[in-house]
């Protein structure tokens, strides 16, 4: 072997930590912070997450002529709902999703070294978190946030939290996929979560894939379709799901809570494919809140599916 290509293999493989190393530099993704809803009605939306599920509204916002542009729902210190008023009367409800990570700045520069569309710098937005808004293959807004120290989700930590909570936690939310090749290598490949499960309503086809944030226990549902729902559709996959000790309990509260809103769909409980028990809820707009226990109705885990993926238009969610 020519002493050019000794020193060219020895830089090569010399480099091969420092590139692991580089990959390994990736900020930590902790959890799911929120979701984010359009609403018709915001009164009513509100009434909704306040009086029928028993959460508190930390703070809210206003525009500049005094109008509201968003009111936050807390569930817990690290997660929350946000409610924006719709712009588009029949359009998709859902605003974005967001990410927690520990450093918005370097998760920044970790994604646009990976071909990630990201913005000139990190932001710091009204309520003083970290954050920046990137787009998925399906055309979701992902925002990534970061809660600095003085940011009102961190000095309201243990506050905002009252008893009357439907759940304490949100263990995932649904979004819908169409390319689940396109996807995975976005969350997987450049995020890094990882598949928990598959599941299906049909043997001939997959539903329902869940990926897991790479350091943290909450997932997202990938909710898969081969012809896009209409806009007014989208409220049954795009979801939020929360966790629940006892099912039945939780169903008793709720009818005793309806008539304070006038809810009056149905509250059945049903156990689902992956063998919890489960109930669903609908927010004005039809958004679906699925209630569901942590554990499987037999302690034993649902098989995950074999069945093949539907094939969608790669087209992006409009």
């Amino acid at each position: 072997m020519k002493p050019t290509t000794l020193a060219f293999t020895a830089l090569l493989l010399g480099s091969l930590p420092l590139l692991a190393a580089d990959e390994a530099k990736r900020p930590h993704i902790l959890g799911l912070s929120h979701i984010a809803l359009y609403a018709h009605d915001l009164a009513r939306t509100r009434a909704f997450y306040r009086d029928f599920l028993g959460f508190a509204e930390p703070y809210s916002l206003t525009n500049q002529d005094g109008t509201l542009a968003i009111v936050w729902v807390k569930i817990n210190d690290h997660q929350s709902i946000e409610l924006y008023p719709e712009k588009t009367a029949g359009s998709d409800r859902l605003n974005h999703i967001a990410l927690e990570t520990d450093d918005a700045a370097g998760m920044r520069n970790y994604l646009a070294a990976h071909g990630v569309k990201v913005p000139d710098h990190v932001g710091t937005g009204r309520i003083g978190n970290l954050n920046y808004f990137i787009t998925d293959p399906d055309g979701h807004t992902v925002e990534m946030v970061q809660y600095a120290p003085a940011g009102w989700t961190t000095l309201n930590a243990g506050k905002f939290l009252p008893d009357s909570r439907i759940a304490t936690n949100m263990p995932h939310l649904g979004i819908l996929v169409g390319d689940l090749p396109a996807a995975k290598n976005f969350y997987e490949g450049i995020l890094g979560f990882h598949e928990l499960w598959r599941g299906t309503k049909d043997p001939a086809m997959l539903s329902w894939v869940h990926e897991q944030v790479p350091d943290g226990r909450p997932f997202i549902e990938f909710m898969l379709y081969s012809e896009l729902p209409a806009p007014t559709q989208r409220g049954v996959a795009h979801h939020l799901c929360l966790e629940v000790p006892d099912i039945a309990q939780a169903a008793a509260t709720l009818k005793e809570r309806a008539p304070r809103i006038g809810y009056t769909r149905t509250l059945e409980i049903r156990t689902g494919v992956n063998r919890k028990r489960q109930l669903n809820l609908y927010d004005p707009d039809g958004t679906r809140v699925e209630l569901m226990e942590p554990r499987t109705i037999d302690g034993l885990p649902a098989p995950s599916s074999t069945a093949p993926a539907p094939h969608a238009a790669t087209k992006p969610i409009q």
